[in-house]
């Protein structure tokens, strides 16, 4: 059987996700960004809250954890090792490699610092499910605000190298000003383009426009498309590092 997803607002334009695996009814919550949100949903599906999974200690991903372990004292909480000591309340603690369940379904740890110094992300390979927090977005990637843009740079190669088919579930509702930014840098992509238009009526209609697929970003999003020409003209550095591109492109997007 396959995970079942909900997916739903947080605070301003966080993203709150649900997981649930039916064989058993364990069900995790994929950050914990907002309490109030993530416990109406539970309340919607009558499940009950058995694990947190944690991709980082930034306050729009945690703060919500000791109101829900109030609710469901038995929710485990799994978060990165290394930053063990910020979020202050985990039962797990993983690294990269680590594998975790949920029911009968494993979810692979993969390390992806460069936002964070300890961001991870959560992949379910059999269930082709990624989760990948604030490291990559719809058509955008985070700010490397604990690394340098090269350590971000290659945490996304690692992702970017999971099986195309791979749905991405992102930690924030970003994607429409992520693709108004795309198309000011790769203009003549028409996939883009067409993208551009289906999110903005997706967004005018109030509609969520995760998750995203791998094979969709590769073809539209410009943080995994440094090495293309059109992309480095654009930056003036035609012919430079893919990892110099994209310091240049995530530095024009903090500007934005």
């Amino acid at each position: 059987m396959r995970l079942e997803i909900r997916e739903f607002l947080c605070l301003k334009d966080n993203i709150g996700v649900l997981v649930y695996a039916p064989e058993t009814g364990a069900t995790a919550a994929i950050d914990a960004p907002d309490a109030e949100p993530i416990l109406a949903a539970l309340r919607k599906e009558n499940w009950t809250l058995t694990d947190i999974l944690v991709t980082h200690h930034h306050a729009d991903h945690v703060q919500g954890i000791d109101r829900l372990r109030s609710v469901f004292p038995g929710a485990r909480v799994t978060g990165p090792a290394r930053e063990a000591t910020a979020i202050g309340c985990l039962d797990r603690q993983v690294e990269d490699g680590d594998t975790i369940n949920l029911g009968p379904h494993a979810a692979k740890v993969i390390a992806v610092p460069g936002h964070t110094l300890g961001h991870v992300a959560y992949w379910f390979e059999p269930d082709a499910v990624l989760f990948a927090g604030d490291t990559l977005f719809a058509m955008g990637c985070g700010r490397p605000f604990e690394t340098s843009p090269a350590t971000l740079y290659r945490s996304l190669l690692k992702l970017a190298a999971l099986p195309e088919a791979t749905r991405i579930y992102c930690g924030h509702e970003y994607t429409l000003a992520n693709a108004r930014f795309a198309l000011s840098v790769d203009p003549r992509n028409e996939a883009l383009r067409r993208r551009a238009e289906a999110v903005a009526a997706q967004r005018a209609e109030g509609r969520l426009t995760l998750p995203t697929e791998l094979r969709l970003e590769r073809a539209t999003n410009p943080f995994l498309r440094v090495a293309e020409p059109d992309i480095q003209a654009s930056l003036g550095l035609s012919g430079a590092d893919p990892a110099e591109v994209f310091a240049a492109l995530r530095e024009r997007k903090n500007r934005a």
